[in-house]
């Protein structure tokens, strides 16, 4: 019963949060049918997360649940630009950027689970209805609050030219996007080997970072947000918290947190990985303290 509720509460919350930030980002954008683009993204948002959930739960199993999260930033922003018109070079430059992120992310995921043969997050998620959709609704409402500095600019009623704050965000974002993605190539490359089971990665990126990736995957969308904010007008611009967002997310609820309790658990007691917590940083990318 206390699952249920807590789901309830949960699901509840994820939307009425995705509201507030519709509410901001859509003012004065760009509307199709008597209502806005960035409220329609929205809807779309939560559309494609409850209609792969069926097909989840009938089958119980989260295998597309990474899959389907980059499905929905590729949604969101192809249609923005599509039903706001969007053709001037900002609008496709952060469209393009979104797709390029979430179709190298998405499948890398996907395959990284399969492998694995399941996510173990899910183990006692998957069998409880309301918390299973309420992290299928929690996904909805992370890819549109982290996107939604770059939905308001596609949908903005303003255009500007190419400015520093495009060529800023732009390279922010190629510096962010390279460290995610040789972070996660080093790692692969070390589970891959079988001389490393059961072992921690220290080595590459991951010698001044316990996680690069997380710090990649942040400073790519601070890169988004530079690009968007020129175009923000009126109450969008309260979207530039989306990296806020994105810090909280990654460091506080999933991603650092729940990675820092697993390597406790299972290497808590080595000197090794003490001495590797003790003198590396738990997030930016930083010469280790020797």
């Amino acid at each position: 019963m206390q699952k249920w509720i807590v789901g309830i509460i949960s699901i509840i919350g994820a939307v009425a949060l995705a509201a507030m930030v519709a509410w901001s980002g859509s003012d004065q954008g760009v509307m199709y049918n008597g209502m806005s683009v960035f409220v329609w993204c929205g809807v779309f948002a939560f559309a494609v997360q409850w209609l792969i959930f069926i097909h989840a739960w009938l089958a119980k199993t989260e295998a597309y649940f990474d899959l389907t999260g980059s499905l929905t930033y590729i949604v969101v922003v192809v249609a923005a630009a599509f039903l706001a018109g969007a053709d001037d070079l900002r609008s496709l430059t952060i469209t393009g950027l979104i797709v390029i992120w979430a179709l190298r992310l998405g499948p890398f995921l996907f395959f990284r689970i399969r492998r694995s043969g399941e996510d173990r997050r899910f183990r006692s998620i998957k069998t409880s209805f309301p918390t299973f959709l309420m992290t299928w609704t929690l996904q909805g409402a992370w890819v549109y609050i982290t996107a939604s500095a770059a939905l308001g600019s596609i949908t903005s009623s303003s255009t500007v030219g190419l400015d520093g704050a495009f060529v800023l965000g732009a390279g922010l974002w190629a510096i962010g996007f390279a460290i995610e993605v040789i972070a996660d190539n080093q790692k692969t490359a070390f589970r891959n080997n079988a001389e490393n089971a059961n072992k921690f990665i220290s080595t590459g990126l991951w010698a001044w970072s316990r996680h690069p990736n997380y710090f990649g995957e942040i400073i790519l969308w601070v890169g988004i947000a530079v690009i968007a904010y020129p175009t923000l007008v009126g109450n969008q611009i309260y979207l530039m918290f989306s990296p806020l967002w994105v810090i909280f997310l990654l460091t506080a609820v999933s991603g650092v947190r729940m990675l820092e309790a697993r390597g406790r658990k299972q290497w808590g007691e080595d000197p090794e990985y003490q001495a590797y917590v003790a003198n590396t940083p738990t997030l930016m990318l930083w010469p280790p303290r020797k």
